[in-house]
């Protein structure tokens, strides 16, 4: 079995890869999506994401980075693709999954599984680009309305030459609704040669074998449940029992001070209060806590409330 860990917007970026790659557990982490438009992207937009890779590709604990890309032109997604390989990353991943708005009305993420010729003309574009060694993987949904073009996007990305493909069991209009219907995964592995990742709702090791057995893959991808459980692909892969909140509290801290020197206080509040709404699906003190933390607005005010909390 290979635990990927997902890449989410906004929430897990190389701070947070680092926090839970030490933890442990991972075989690989996704980047947050690079935006492609209409020209080839300098280092620093990629370092700066990602900057894993001036580290040779690796988190400190020694886990893979794989860039992903986001785009709707072939040219340029493999012109990026080769640089992302050229500046150290073990590989490329292509995101026809995100459901954002934003993204989807300029043409990127989910909104590209209406179109399966161009999810081939992506994938074999980026195929040729990349030199053989390095993987070429992507991430998609069951679709962008419906199921109607599962089974034909899927095939159309292998055939292309993609080396391995993430599948979240739900459709774009289905956005975060459980369930995820991971027998679709089954589905389409009937179908398609390359190895598949299965992904969704999947919160702890009793589902994670539920998806497994459904979706009959060996290899899952967590997200929303990495946040809320931080131990869980050691809970899954080892039985290893919930991290206890005193070692939440602390990991809390830690990720505050890291986070708030790196992007000086700016993202901050935002992104520890996401970590909390999935947290306090885990864990009831978190709940509680977050009832008081949702209020305040400024970094030094929420590094009180924790540091009152680890000392209560």
């Amino acid at each position: 079995m290979k635990i990927v860990l997902a890449p989410m917007e906004g929430v897990v970026d190389h701070l947070m890869r680092e926090m839970l790659t030490q933890i442990g557990g991972y075989d690989l982490c996704i980047t947050e999506f690079v935006r492609v438009v209409d020209q080839k992207l300098p280092a620093r937009v990629f370092t700066r994401l990602c900057p894993e890779l001036l580290q040779g590709g690796k988190t400190r604990a020694g886990t893979p980075v794989r860039v992903q890309l986001l785009g709707q032109e072939p040219h340029w997604l493999a012109e990026n693709a080769a640089r992302a390989v050229e500046l150290g990353s073990p590989g490329v991943d292509l995101n026809f999954g995100c459901p954002a708005k934003t993204v989807n009305k300029s043409r990127g993420g989910a909104v590209l599984l209406k179109e399966t010729e161009t999810l081939y003309r992506i994938v074999k574009a980026v195929r040729d680009a990349v030199p053989a060694q390095f993987p070429v993987s992507a991430k998609i949904r069951l679709g962008y309305d419906d199921t109607s073009l599962a089974l034909d996007n899927a095939k159309a990305i292998a055939e292309a030459g993609a080396s391995s493909l993430a599948i979240h069991a739900r459709t774009k209009s289905d956005g975060y609704r459980p369930p995820a219907y991971w027998p679709w995964i089954a589905k389409i592995k009937q179908q398609v040669k390359i190895p598949l990742v299965a992904n969704g709702e999947i919160w702890n090791a009793e589902q994670a074998l539920l998806c497994q057995q459904q979706s009959q893959c060996q290899d899952i991808m967590l997200g929303r449940g990495a946040l809320a459980m931080p131990n869980l692909a050691r809970h899954i892969r080892d039985q290893a029992a919930p991290l206890p909140w005193p070692e939440v509290l602390a990991l809390l801290m830690h990720y505050s001070e890291f986070e708030i020197a790196g992007d000086k206080g700016k993202y901050y509040a935002n992104r520890v209060k996401q970590w909390f709404s999935y947290l306090k699906l885990q864990y009831p003190e978190a709940q509680q806590l977050f009832s008081q933390l949702r209020l305040l607005t400024k970094s030094r005010d929420i590094l009180q409330l924790l540091e009152q909390q680890r000392s209560d």
